[in-house]
C-alpha cells in the first residue's frame, strides 16, 4: 500500500484558482488533498484533520497565514507547514522558519519544486509519528513494570552490579537476576545498550542515581 494514503495535504489559500491547480497536481501525483478558503476554515477543524502537511498562504483576508501558524503551534499542532509567499513576504516566511515552520515556497513556483517540498514535509511528519508511537510504546512497557522491577531498572541504569543491587534492596542475587531478566523481557530489550537507549528517549530521569 502506498504510504501516501494515510496522509493528507491541507491547502489553506483564499485564491481559488491556485487551490484548484494544486489539487489537480497533487491528486494526479497520488496524494490526498483537502482545501480551505481561509485560516478560519482550517482552524475550525484542525484538531481532527488527517495527519500530513499544510500548504499555507502568508497573506489572506481576515486571519493571516502567520497568525494561523502561531495559533496552531499554541494548540500543539505539529503538522509541517509550508508557507506560500509572494516576493515581498519572504522575510516573514524566514521568520516563520525560525519559529518552527517546515519551509516556504515563493510564487510563482514550478510543479517539481512544490512536489519536492511536500514530499519532504510528509516524510518529516511520518518520522515524527513513528517517534511518538515508539515513545508511547516504551512508556507503556515502563508502566507495566512492578515497583520492584522499576527499582531494579533504576539501579541497572545507574551501573550497579547484581551484588550491589541485591545489597541495596536487601534481596538475594538470584532474585535480582530474576527481576533483571523480567525487566529486559518486559522492555523488549536485547541488550543493556538497547535498554538504556530506549529509556533515554522517554524517561531520562531513570538514569539518575
Amino acid at each position: 500500500m502506498n504510504e501516501q494514503y494515510d496522509q493528507c495535504i491541507h491547502i489553506v489559500d483564499d485564491d481559488e484558482a491556485l487551490r484548484d491547480s494544486l489539487v489537480w497536481l497533487l491528486e494526479s501525483s497520488g496524494h490526498r488533498v483537502r482545501t480551505y478558503a481561509s485560516s478560519e476554515d482550517f482552524l475550525a477543524v484542525c484538531d481532527d484533520v488527517t495527519p500530513g502537511c499544510v500548504l499555507l498562504d502568508v497573506r489572506m483576508p481576515g486571519m493571516s497565514g502567520l497568525e494561523l501558524f502561531e495559533l496552531l503551534r499554541a494548540r500543539g499542532c505539529t503538522l509541517p507547514i509550508i508557507f506560500i509567499t509572494g516576493h515581498g513576504d519572504v522575510p516573514m516566511a524566514v521568520e516563520a522558519l525560525k519559529r518552527g515552520a517546515h519551509d516556504f515556497i515563493e510564487k510563482p513556483f514550478g510543479d517539481r519544486e512544490v512536489l519536492r517540498l511536500i514530499e519532504a514535509a510528509l516524510r518529516t511528519e511520518r518520522e515524527q509519528r513513528e517517534q511518538w508511537r515508539h515513545r508511547a510504546e516504551i512508556e507503556r512497557r515502563i508502566g507495566d513494570l512492578t515497583q520492584r522491577e522499576h527499582e531494579v531498572l533504576r539501579l541497572i541504569l545507574a551501573g550497579k552490579l547484581n551484588k550491589q543491587i541485591a545489597d541495596q534492596l536487601g534481596i538475594s542475587i538470584k532474585t535480582v537476576e530474576v527481576h533483571r531478566a523480567r525487566v529486559m523481557e518486559k522492555m523488549e530489550a536485547g541488550s543493556l545498550a538497547e535498554l538504556v537507549q530506549n529509556v533515554v528517549r522517554v524517561a531520562p530521569s531513570l538514569l539518575q542515581d
